[in-house]
């Protein structure tokens, strides 16, 4: 499928197509089952023009498998959920397993995850408000084997899919909240969930799918991931994620909007 907001946007990254399927392509990238990876070094693979692949035991970690539809991984998570909430804040020093559970991890996802667990990544205050943060993520198993993350130019006729995915920088993001709101009547519509860089890609944009009127989801506000794919994507990028539908709409609004007038090109240096 060829887009027309990739080209009226000069976008450098493809965009990418989450598609929910039983069927692996062929030559997918995928992680190796159970072993540590980031579902965003995946995401960049695919804005950069490769498919990958998802399932159940190749999600990377608890919260990769989350962010992707596979249920509620947190509950797996070494030493279970409690762990968790500590990790995220204030970490696992005090626990009486934690010492013990940071050496199995070290084996697992390496020394910065070890370190990460003991010391916590404080990004919420307390395991309290991480407990919080978990009861309100719109957790979902989704009824297919597979995640595909694959190029929108690679997209088949009988694909559809769950939503569509844009790295962009600070203009393009202003260009797609624009567009998006081009003919709606909500103006709160584009929204910013706390949450994982997988997440802003993921359950929160398929809830938006599901949703009586969607909103568009912009992402990459996780200091982690933008730490892991900026080497990738380079520094100064968001994503901005919508449905399939939502997306369409958009595509068809692009001839005679402002994206075709002088204060847009003019912004953009044409």
């Amino acid at each position: 499928m060829k887009s027309k907001i990739a080209t009226a946007l000069k976008l450098k990254y493809e965009p990418v197509a989450l598609i929910w399927s039983d069927e692996k392509p062929e030559k997918a990238l995928q992680l190796k089952p159970h072993t540590w990876g980031c579902v965003m070094w995946m995401y960049a693979s695919a804005a950069k023009g490769k498919t990958a692949a998802f399932d159940r035991e190749t999600f990377g970690c608890v919260g990769g498998g989350v962010g992707l539809g596979f249920g509620n991984q947190y509950l797996n998570f070494p030493g279970g959920v409690e762990h968790f909430y500590c990790f995220l804040s204030q970490g696992n020093e005090q626990s009486p397993m934690g010492k013990k559970i940071a050496q199995k991890i070290e084996q697992f996802g390496g020394k910065e995850f070890a370190k990460n667990f003991l010391r916590g990544e404080r990004f919420m205050k307390s395991p309290e408000q991480v407990k919080k943060f978990l009861e309100q993520l719109p957790i979902v198993d989704i009824p297919t084997k597979y995640v595909i993350f694959k190029p929108l130019s690679e997209v088949k006729e009988n694909e559809e899919p769950k939503v569509i995915s844009l790295v962009v920088n600070p203009h393009q993001l202003s260009a797609l909240t624009v567009l998006f709101y081009y003919e709606a009547h909500n103006l709160t519509n584009v929204i910013i969930p706390k949450g994982a860089g997988c997440h802003q890609i993921g359950i929160f944009a398929y809830r938006e799918a599901d949703a009586k009127n969607p909103r568009a989801v912009v992402g990459l506000t996780d200091i982690f991931a933008r730490n892991t794919i900026k080497k990738q994507l380079g520094e100064e990028v968001m994503t901005f994620t919508v449905p399939f539908g939502s997306f369409k709409e958009m595509e068809g609004n692009v001839e005679g909007s402002f994206l075709e007038e002088e204060t847009w090109k003019e912004l953009i240096g044409l």
